[in-house]
């Protein structure tokens, strides 16, 4: 079996809220979660469409196969570096804001 993956690194969304999308597309054809990613109105689901885009390129060019027989074998969606941020409280007290970033990591195969 051929594979063609594509990854895109430090996307500014949390891991938990990017995994839904994630979940939405685990195992369908290529055009398929193409098409549920474009009507999907999660931010996550914005930011994985190109991902997903960028896969189906790679095995156009790469593997040589027409869309038709690209299958979504493998989503994940790892932990990136945190930003810590403050956020001021009363009595001159801070609370921690963290921003969360994402690795995403397509990966397709040949049937």
């Amino acid at each position: 079996m051929r594979f063609a993956k594509a990854k895109t690194k430090y996307v500014r969304i949390s891991p938990k809220k990017a995994r839904l999308a994630a979940g939405l597309i685990r195992g369908l054809s290529a055009e398929e979660a193409e098409s549920q990613l474009v009507y999907s109105r999660l931010k996550g689901g914005r930011l994985l469409f190109k991902t997903l885009h960028s896969a189906i390129a790679n095995a156009l060019t790469q593997l040589d196969v027409k869309k038709e027989h690209l299958r979504v074998t493998e989503v994940r969606i790892d932990d990136g570096p945190t930003l810590k941020r403050a956020k001021p409280r009363n009595k001159g007290g801070r609370s921690p804001v963290l921003k969360r970033m994402s690795h995403f990591t397509v990966i397709l195969s040949c049937e």
